[in-house]
């Protein structure tokens, strides 16, 4: 492939979008924090399927780490099939959906205001079906998103998620650290991991690690080698790593680990190591590796806006590697932009 993909493009604009989303977006921030202030609740519950799923897993961390309200995930087929009420009253539901469109998704966070919860829609389309099923709406401001690939929408999901928790808690240090990644994030996605494209090479398949907050862009990094590239990737938290799963790990299987500068960060790298040492070719986003491959990667003000910049540099290196295997990423087989389930 010659031409500059649709994806290529998309990844070139998260800072752009990061940026607008910034600067566009605080009023309705602001209300959506004061109301859930006001709310003060004891657990929030997610709604979302696939990338956006991701951004709750890393949403579900910042949340208990930096709040200390845990974060649930609800199945949307309750609603959408089962018909069946929760016991909501006095919870925050959250879903997520860059399109706003999927019944189940919009079945679910209709179905959690009426049982009680505080219902916010984080969605791309604020005139969306799921905009108009919930008592709040974030407007991510990604802009239009073409390529099938969800990047920005992640991205921008992640950002305005952290931003509603960090104004929730009136926390400084995060609130610093999200106004500081457009530059951030324009030097991430500058970078491609050819490393790392070098040792998969024509193998089928591999494992991805994270830990807390990291974890989510380990689940996001296995969709999307599966969705760009047609390879077959498990993402696994470096604590469950070993209980079974590697003992597939053979001489070069190819390992990517993702670490923020937390307090999780040696523990990953750790595992890696041992990872490296059973013969694994294995890469992680540390200083802290001695038989694991550190690769380069872009460190923001806050742990807990590492994992944005660590996707930034996926992105960017899927992107090429889909490329390297003549696949076309903005149209992976099988697949179309919106997908609506019930």
């Amino acid at each position: 492939m010659t031409d500059i993909t649709k994806m290529r493009r998309e990844i070139d604009e998260i800072p752009t979008a990061v940026d607008r989303l910034l600067s566009h977006g605080r009023v309705e921030i602001e209300a959506v924090a004061d109301a859930a202030r006001a709310l003060d609740p004891n657990v929030m519950v997610t709604v979302a399927r696939g990338s956006s799923d991701h951004v709750c897993t890393y949403l579900k961390y910042a949340s208990e780490i930096m709040l200390g309200v845990p974060v649930a995930s609800v199945g949307p087929s309750v609603a959408s099939i089962y018909k069946a009420p929760l016991r909501l009253k006095g919870a925050l539901s959250l879903a997520v959906s860059q399109s706003g469109k999927s019944p189940d998704i919009v079945s679910m966070a209709g179905s959690a205001r009426k049982d009680g919860a505080l219902s916010v829609a984080l969605t791309n389309d604020a005139a969306s079906p799921l905009a108009a099923a919930a008592d709040h709406t974030l407007d991510i401001h990604a802009g239009p998103e073409l390529s099938v690939a969800a990047t920005k929408t992640f991205v921008t999901s992640a950002v305005a998620g952290l931003w509603l928790l960090a104004q929730w808690d009136r926390n400084q240090a995060v609130l610093a650290a999200l106004h500081a990644l457009p530059e951030q994030l324009d030097r991430a996605c500058r970078i491609d991991w050819p490393e790392v494209r070098d040792a998969i090479g024509a193998r089928s398949s591999l494992f991805t690690l994270g830990r807390g907050q990291a974890l989510a862009v380990s689940n996001e990094a296995a969709l999307k080698f599966k969705e760009t590239c047609q390879l077959h990737a498990e993402s696994y938290s470096s604590a469950e790593v070993l209980h079974g799963p590697v003992s597939i790990v053979e001489e070069g299987f190819p390992v990517l680990g993702f670490a923020a500068a937390d307090a999780a960060e040696g523990a990953l790298a750790g595992i890696a190591d041992q990872i490296a040492a059973k013969g694994a070719q294995v890469f992680a986003t540390t200083d802290k590796v001695t038989a694991a491959r550190r690769v380069d990667h872009v460190r923001t003000d806050h742990a807990l806006t590492d994992p944005i910049s660590l996707i930034m540099s996926f992105y960017s290196m899927v992107e090429a590697f889909a490329a390297s295997r003549g696949i076309d990423p903005d149209a992976p087989r099988h697949l179309k932009k919106v997908t609506e389930t019930v």
